[in-house]
This record gives C-alpha cells, sequence and structure tokens, in this order.
C-alpha cells in the first residue's frame, strides 16, 4: 500500500500544473498555426503537444473525448480543442480554442483562393498545387498511423477499425449504421472479454495507464466544478448560442432573398453542421456532392484543389 501511495505521489509530481489563460492562449494559436493535413494532422499535433509535450490532459481522457467528438455532428478537431479549452479555463478557454483553432487557416484561405482565382492557370502554379496535394497526403497517412498505435491497442480494437474501413470503402455502409454497429460489438464485447473492451470513463479519477494530465489531478481534487451537469447549464447554452449561430443566415436570407448564393451557402453549411457525423473526412464526399452536382459552385478539380 505505501508503495502504491508513493507511485501515485510521484506520478502527481510529474505531472504540471494547469496552465495559465495566457498559456493556453500561445498553444491554441501555435496549433492554429501550425496543424497542416486536415483533421488527423491537427488532431496528432494536439496530442504531441497536449499530451506528449505538456501534459495538460491525459492519455485515456484525450482519447474518450476524441471518440466523443467523432460521434457528433460538425469537425471534431476543432471540437475537440473547444473541449480542452473550456476544461482548462471555462467558457472563455473554450472560445479562444475554437476561434484560435480556425482563425490563422482561415485567413490564409483567404490569402489562397484569391490566388487560385487570379493564376490557376499559369503552369507553375498547377505544379505547385500538385506537390501540395501530395505532402498533404502524406501528412495525413503519418497522422493516421500515429493516432491509430495510440488507439487500437489489442487485435480486437484492429479488428474492428479494419471491419469498419472495409464497410465505409468497399460495402459503401451509412457511416452512422458503422458507428452503431460499432458500439453494438464494443457492447457486446464488454460482457463477453471486459479486459479487452476496457477504458476510463471521463469524469472519473482512475485513470487507466499511467499518463495522467493537469485536468486529470484537477478532476480528482474536485477544482472542475463547471463540468458538473445541472438541469439549466444546456437549455441556457441553447438559448444563447442558437440565435448567435441562426441570427446571422436569417438576416443574410431577408436582405439577399433565400435564393441567393450567400443565403445557399448559409443554409446548407448550417444543415451540414447538424447532419454530418463522423468527422471531417467522412462529409466530405457529401460536401463535394451538394458543391459541385446540386449547386454548381466549384468545378470537379477545382473542389481537389480546394481540398489540397
Amino acid at each position: 500500500m505505501n508503495d502504491l501511495m508513493a507511485g501515485n505521489d510521484a506520478e502527481t509530481a510529474r505531472v504540471p500544473p494547469a496552465p495559465s489563460f495566457r498559456e493556453a492562449v500561445r498553444l491554441w494559436a501555435r496549433i492554429g498555426l501550425l496543424s497542416f493535413g486536415g483533421p488527423a494532422g491537427q488532431i496528432a499535433l494536439m496530442h504531441k503537444e497536449l499530451v506528449e509535450e505538456r501534459r495538460w490532459i491525459g492519455e485515456q481522457r484525450f482519447l474518450h473525448a476524441l471518440n466523443y467528438c467523432m460521434l457528433l455532428p460538425g469537425p471534431e478537431a476543432q471540437q475537440l480543442a473547444v473541449y480542452v479549452g473550456w476544461l482548462l479555463h471555462r467558457t472563455a478557454g473554450g472560445l479562444v480554442a475554437g476561434i484560435l483553432f480556425v482563425l490563422p487557416g482561415a485567413l490564409v484561405m483567404l490569402g489562397l483562393s484569391s490566388f487560385y482565382m487570379l493564376y490557376n492557370d499559369a503552369p507553375v502554379i498547377e505544379a505547385l498545387f500538385f506537390g501540395v496535394k501530395a505532402a498533404v497526403l502524406a501528412v495525413v497517412v503519418e497522422a493516421v498511423i500515429r493516432i491509430g498505435k495510440r488507439a487500437l491497442k489489442n487485435r480486437v480494437m484492429v479488428a474492428i477499425a479494419v471491419a469498419a474501413f472495409l464497410a465505409i470503402y468497399v460495402v459503401k455502409l451509412p457511416f452512422p449504421l458503422i458507428i452503431l454497429l460499432a458500439g453494438l460489438a464494443g457492447w457486446v464485447g464488454n460482457r463477453v472479454a471486459p479486459a479487452l473492451f476496457s477504458g476510463s470513463a471521463h469524469g472519473k479519477s482512475g485513470v487507466a495507464d499511467d499518463s495522467k494530465g493537469a485536468v486529470d489531478l484537477m478532476f480528482e481534487r474536485g477544482e472542475l466544478e463547471h463540468t458538473r451537469p445541472t438541469k439549466w447549464h444546456a437549455p441556457r447554452t441553447i438559448a444563447i448560442w442558437l440565435p448567435i449561430w441562426l441570427g446571422p443566415v436569417a438576416l443574410i436570407a431577408a436582405l439577399t432573398g433565400p435564393a441567393s448564393v450567400w443565403s445557399q451557402l448559409g443554409s446548407f453549411f448550417s444543415v451540414m453542421a447538424v447532419v454530418t457525423f463522423g468527422g471531417a473526412y467522412a462529409v466530405l464526399a457529401y460536401v463535394a456532392q451538394a458543391a459541385v452536382s446540386s449547386f454548381g459552385w466549384l468545378a470537379p478539380g477545382e473542389m481537389v484543389d480546394g481540398l489540397g
């Protein structure tokens, strides 16, 4: 017992204290500037910065939050950043994490898209975008392998991942059905062979491995009161943020008319934010089909260039 307590004390001593708000701002700005390669690259960078180097959040809690964000509609990488920022510094932390996560990319995309529209026919620009696409593919593959090594800890998990890949790529099953079947497999497997399907739950004091982070210790000490659910928290959040989200869309439709391209953009991406489960890669086909075939906003080649 004394050895166990000494080991816990040593583990606690190795975990750095919770970061200040200023430290968090600097890190989220850094991640926003350096997270190339789409969600896989972004998640891999967040894992490196938050779990491996700074230990702000533990391994198991990070993976659990990632799995949860994958089940939500919308961009899982940004949702994960908002969640960690909110854990550390409440609403202000979540807002800073979410805004800084996308702001650098939005500014770069604005410049690149303007440059592309002006000079996309030049041979040098075509070669540049061809190289960018190849490099992005390499970054994505490396990031998937990196996260996969962390998340797939036994042959059963690898088998489920392979089956999911075959189901979505070969059989063309809907993504929500694949998630439902994977969850059912985990539920049944936990009853048949719990050692192969165990994992630490979010918000609990016990962490399955020895990679605790500052957030885990804050949970253990009872310092994260804002994470405790109340019956008024969700209604209050919806009452505040739903008008902030849909108000501008309704205003644009009223000013420009429902048939304008601005109204179409606002309504399409608002609907997409609600119905697109499985992360960014799972919705690319849906977005590409709508942008190319349904609305005619882009040509097929331009869609691929935009992805690059």
